[in-house]
């Protein structure tokens, strides 16, 4: 019995060991974010009209 208590006791210290170090690098990742790309607009096109009104 004292064996399966030992083990028992063995794998919850190694899921928190675990979790403690899992949560120690997610706190230390650095979010970045990317600069915005200007928009690069095709040139306007212009209607020739001979001054009629459609």
């Amino acid at each position: 019995m004292y064996v399966i208590f030992a083990i028992c006791i063995l794998i919850i210290l190694i899921v928190l060991l675990l979790s403690v170090l899992t949560t120690s690098k997610a706190y230390k990742y650095e979010h970045t974010i990317d600069p915005l790309q200007k928009e690069e607009k095709p040139p306007e096109k212009k209607h020739i009209t001979d001054g009629k009104d459609a």
